[in-house]
């Protein structure tokens, strides 16, 4: 069985990537967002190659697909691919393209969801429909999801459906996504891969400060904004303790290794702010995921600027390592204090995947076939995805997108930033990966 990516394929997933980003699915938050159009392009191509996709909704117009693939061994265990369709917004007024374009230019694909993550499911899509071509099925099931509202709660999309259609993904123990498996130049010219294998738990604050209202010309010791702005402060300067987890553990050794650099991460006399010096680039992997964080992002208080308010609300985007739950709790009941109350409106866990078994072994060896001089390390991801809903369906969730990126281009800065972008080869290159993968080739000579 031979590899099946063939000229069609490598021409679909740049025109699927480009209709894909054409088609508006801005995710503004609070359900304002439609991804049905995308739902319907995305079905329309999986029927297309044979497939009987389901449309679903938990809300009008919040449209997740899902459809399945026979595999040649009905007891191996089901995999799950997902991806979502909704984007972030983007100001075009910002853009050197308008960001809505899907326009191909000098070999790159522009426009938002180019990486996040428009691109893999392009990816699938351009995958799948090869395999019908080539009459190949897998050896196991595969399930493909593609999710709404990613962006914002994911409660009408990944929620939606692991709650409500859990039948969906019977026999399914492991999936992938985005966010992982894309090149990572650190020093001296190495190509890092890293590959997901965790991400850190969610916890979405809402502060209230409740003071006197009053005259703004008068003296007042219970000033609502005053006591919020006072946690505020505090919770944005604290420096939360360094927790190392499993994945990171992980993570430090493989990269410092890669690097020629000894490390023990269990060593109780670790200087990490050190080590990450020393591992230059590749410190970016690391850093955000050594530690929980809290980070102020949003603020309402007040009506009129000669009347202090009786309320003054902030918001706070918090994230927790594995196992560091009771740590924030506690520590935000300190840094909030007496007269600020908080609670989380949304969240969830945090999220590990073994390193060292089969499953990455093969994400490893797909990588390696067709980019030999790379170094596949696992990390942990700073956010969140839909893994965290299906991980209730007892999924462990990598992230795996694959993408070869040149030098110089920098992923992490486009997720979510001005100027979105994916290569056409790194397109190419993430088709014949996933290719790989999926049929399990690596036994392949």
């Amino acid at each position: 069985m031979g590899n099946t990516v063939d000229d069609r394929a490598l021409e679909e997933v740049v025109a699927f990537t480009s209709d894909l980003i054409r088609i508006d699915t801005t995710n503004r938050g609070g359900g304002d967002c439609r991804e049905r159009p995308a739902a319907e392009y995305v079905a329309e191509r999986l029927a297309g190659a044979g497939l009987e996709p389901v449309l679903l909704e938990k809300d009008g117009g919040r449209t997740n697909v899902v459809a399945r693939i026979a595999g040649t061994d009905p007891g191996a265990d089901a995999l799950l691919v997902h991806g979502h369709l909704d984007v972030v917004p983007a100001d075009p007024g910002d853009w050197s393209v308008h960001p809505f374009s899907g326009e191909v230019r000098d070999g790159v694909v522009w426009g938002r969801g180019a990486v996040d993550m428009k691109n893999m499911d392009a990816m699938v899509l351009a995958v799948v429909r090869a395999w019908a071509r080539a009459g190949e099925r897998p050896p196991r099931d595969i399930v493909l999801a593609f999710t709404a509202d990613e962006e914002d709660s994911g409660v009408p999309g990944a929620g939606f459906l692991a709650d409500e259609h859990a039948g969906l993904f019977e026999g399914c123990t492991v999936g992938i996504s985005e966010s992982g498996a894309y090149t990572f130049h650190a020093d001296g010219g190495v190509r890092l891969y890293p590959v997901g294998a965790g991400e850190r738990g969610s916890a979405w604050l809402k502060l209230t400060a409740r003071g006197t209202a009053g005259h703004g010309s008068k003296v007042n010791r219970r000033n609502a904004v005053t006591n919020l702005a006072a946690a505020i402060a505090r919770i944005g300067e604290y420096r939360w303790p360094v927790r190392l987890t499993p994945t990171v553990k992980a993570a430090l050794r493989r990269i410092a290794a890669v690097q020629g650099i000894e490390v023990d991460p269990d060593d109780p006399g670790l200087d990490l702010d050190e080590l990450l010096g020393k591992l230059g680039r590749a410190s970016a992997l690391l850093a955000a995921t050594v530690r929980n964080s809290a980070n102020p992002t949003m603020l309402d208080a007040g009506y009129k600027i000669n009347v202090i308010p009786g309320r003054a609300v902030g918001f706070v985007d918090g994230r927790t390592v594995p196992g560091g739950e009771e740590e924030f709790r506690t520590t935000m009941d300190q840094l909030t204090g007496p007269d600020v109350e908080w609670e989380r409106f949304h969240g969830g866990s945090a999220l590990q995947a073994p390193v060292d078994g089969p499953e990455f072994a093969r994400m490893r060896a797909a990588l390696e076939r067709f980019d030999p001089e790379g170094r596949v390390v696992p990390f942990c991801m700073s956010g969140g995805t839909d893994a965290k809903y299906f991980s209730r369906l007892g999924i462990v969730g990598y992230g795996f997108s694959p993408l070869k990126l040149p030098p110089g281009f920098d992923y992490q800065a486009v997720f979510h930033g001005v100027d979105e972008r994916v290569p056409v080869d790194a397109l190419h290159f993430g088709v014949r990966v996933l290719d790989h993968f999926l049929m399990d080739r690596s036994e392949e000579a």
